[in-house]
């Protein structure tokens, strides 16, 4: 679990996205704070993970609770002129990649504004 947790900390420092690309499970899950249905597949769940860096800024995990297959880490960020506070559950399946990555955010404020602009940054990607 460790390993798999220190490679996503090299992601997250490096935007790396073949770092990504070894750590997702192939049928990965994200749950994202904004939208209510699951996004499935290695891909889509990627997509989301970049995009969440791309509009995040000063990006800092504060607290880390890890057992064997899971992990909790809790992170603060800015978006424009609003303090995200957040968590990342992260679910480790058998081969030692991520099958599920869900992120919850507080406050209202930061969840309305998250939603706004990863909208757009999922926009621009896809198009």
């Amino acid at each position: 679990m460790n390993d798999v947790i220190n490679k996503w900390h090299e992601f997250v420092t490096k935007s790396d996205t073949t770092i990504l690309d070894g750590l997702l499970a192939e049928d990965a899950v994200f749950h994202s704070p904004v939208v209510w249905t699951p996004q499935e597949g290695k891909q889509v769940t990627k997509m989301y993970l970049m995009s969440a860096g791309m509009v995040m800024k000063d990006f800092a995990y504060n607290k880390e609770v890890i057992s064997e297959k899971h992990a909790v880490l809790e992170f603060t960020a800015k978006i424009d002129d609003i303090t995200v506070n957040g968590v990342d559950i992260i679910t480790i399946n058998e081969a030692s990649k991520i099958s599920e990555f869900k992120v919850m955010i507080r406050p209202l404020k930061a969840v309305n504004k998250i939603h706004e602009k990863m909208g757009e940054m999922l926009q621009k990607m896809k198009g």
